[in-house]
């Protein structure tokens, strides 16, 4: 993690990467990732590295708008707070003018841009002598985060552009490409990076410690071919992860997203951050603030709290009371004492589990608050795990992108959609996640099982139970709580006004 301390700052001395974007002409900024320091010495091969650091940098600086507008609009989770625009969203009244939208793509393609500026600059230290299986692995790492990104803009827009090169003007020239067109690309763009990625678990990577490996790429490839339902090739990539027998579920749910989870076994994918150990001084941190308490008590006194806008929904957490969850459920949702009298208004729920409660393991008590009734649990740092001296909410701690569960239960779906695998059977995939938190085994399952199981375990996370529910045409179910759903309509977003503006291909598709 210290390496990755200023990394942009260390790459001046390479080549400068990065790009000055407004919000109003992200291709009317000039070329700024290829202006070149003019002694740059590509036979120097050890400064490779510092493009690699500066991708991964990249990477983990996701703004805290790209998150929630990816997967605020399943019945998982609401909006909360006074984002307009993301309260709006939620409730599928999308407006190609909200600001959020242009700053999500703007953030994405960003990356994108920034990442082919590094591959093609690896490129040229190989071309110069450099290592080339190096080179070509540090291309493959690159490869897989663009890739990651890239699912996120294709599930939110659907027909979208994909950049073949640092120069943002090309995009002019980029043909809209379908969805099963994106798709069909990530998951070839993962077949040519898994031979040139480390068969190791990420954590095993003595380099970049918990690094993009063989098996991260293998579920990008997952993702992209379930969206595809080429359910043969999510069967053969999950049973390639699961047979490595590298990856096992945390035991204790509710850690897994602490900093006992941070570089777990469990994970395939996370973003990273640090305060390095020190009661002050520098630190690299994702914007917890957003998920946040507005009001609270917290057991260690001074911890700060944040801006309460991302609330499980009460459909959710009905879902998991009606199941017998505990673990699952105390761990994704905090309650305030008006929630819990919420739901017990239902006469349905008026008596609840003794382990319902506003106050936490750690000894966190969540106050009431006008702009919320529920917070998420699973990006909630217990005020007793912040490093002494510490006092910014989720201060040290990791963002998981992709867990060891969600391969199990992709296995399982597409076992249940027609694969076969002698890896494991759809039954024991989704058992195995069952007994993690304490539930009984299914003798057999089907889909609905899956795609159950899938909502306990995910809710919050990713978008994950929109877009299996938009895989299924299973829209209507999320005509929840006065929403209505049409999902010719809403499944994915108008493109920003902005966007359209600056790209007649994005107009044309939206007349």
């Amino acid at each position: 993690m210290k390496a990755l301390k200023n990394i942009k700052n260390k790459l001046v001395m390479v080549l400068a990467l990065s790009m000055t974007v407004s919000c109003m002409g992200l291709l009317d900024e000039p070329l700024q990732n290829q202006q070149l320091v003019e002694d740059t010495d590509y036979t120097r091969s050890e400064d490779m590295i510092l493009l690699v650091y500066g991708a991964y940098a990249e990477l983990n600086d996701l703004q805290w708008e790209t998150f929630p507008i990816i997967a605020v609009r399943g019945d998982d989770v609401n909006a909360a707070g006074d984002q307009f625009p993301l309260t709006e969203t939620d409730q599928f009244r999308y407006d190609r003018n909200f600001w959020m939208y242009n700053s999500t793509w703007l953030n994405l393609y960003t990356d994108l841009l920034y990442w082919h500026g590094a591959m093609e600059e690896i490129q040229k230290y190989q071309d110069a002598g450099a290592n080339a299986a190096t080179a070509q692995q540090y291309i493959a790492e690159i490869k897989v985060m663009r890739a990651f990104e890239l699912l996120q803009l294709a599930r939110l827009w659907g027909e979208i552009l994909i950049p073949r090169n640092s120069q943002p003007s090309d995009l002019y020239n980029v043909e809209v490409s379908t969805y099963e067109e994106v798709l069909q690309h990530i998951s070839d763009q993962m077949d040519e990076a898994i031979p040139n990625l480390p068969n190791l678990h990420p954590n095993q990577r003595s380099d970049i410690r918990g690094g993009v490996t063989r098996f991260t790429a293998l579920a990008v490839k997952a993702m992209a071919n379930l969206e595809l339902k080429n359910y043969t090739a999510v069967a053969e990539a999950t049973g390639q992860i699961i047979s490595s027998n590298l990856f096992a579920l945390e035991p204790d749910y509710y850690q897994l997203f602490k900093i006992p989870g941070k570089l777990n076994k469990e994970n395939l994918l996370e973003l990273q951050y640090s305060d390095f150990g020190q009661a002050s001084g520098t630190v690299s941190r994702y914007l917890w603030d957003f998920f946040g308490p507005a009001s609270w008590t917290p057991a260690v006194a001074g911890a700060g709290g944040g801006w309460g806008f991302w609330e499980p929904s009460q459909t959710y957490i009905k879902f998991m009371l009606d199941r017998g969850e505990q673990e699952r459920l105390q761990t994704t949702v905090l309650f305030t004492p008006a929630g819990i009298q919420a739901i017990q208004a239902d006469p349905n729920y008026a008596t609840l589990p003794a382990w319902v409660s506003n106050v936490t393991p750690d000894g966190d008590v969540f106050n009431n608050h006008p702009r919320y009734r529920y917070l998420s649990g699973k990006f909630y740092l217990p005020s007793t795990q912040l490093t002494p001296g510490r006092f910014t909410y989720g201060e040290n701690n990791n963002f998981h992108c992709i867990r060891y569960s969600e391969i199990l239960l992709m296995h399982a779906e597409a076992l249940v959609n027609g694969a076969s695998s002698s890896v494991k059977s759809a039954a024991d995939a989704v058992n195995e996640v069952r007994a993690r938190v304490g539930l009984a085994p299914l003798g057999s399952v089907a889909l609905d099982d899956v795609l159950d199981e899938k909502y306990a375990e995910f809710g919050t996370e990713w978008g994950i139970r929109f877009f299996d529910l938009m895989r299924y045409n299973r829209g209507s179910e999320l005509n929840y709580e006065g929403r209505t759903f049409n999902i010719d309509q809403h499944r994915f977003l108008p493109y920003p006004l902005e966007q359209q503006d600056i790209l007649p291909q994005l107009r044309e598709r939206s007349n």
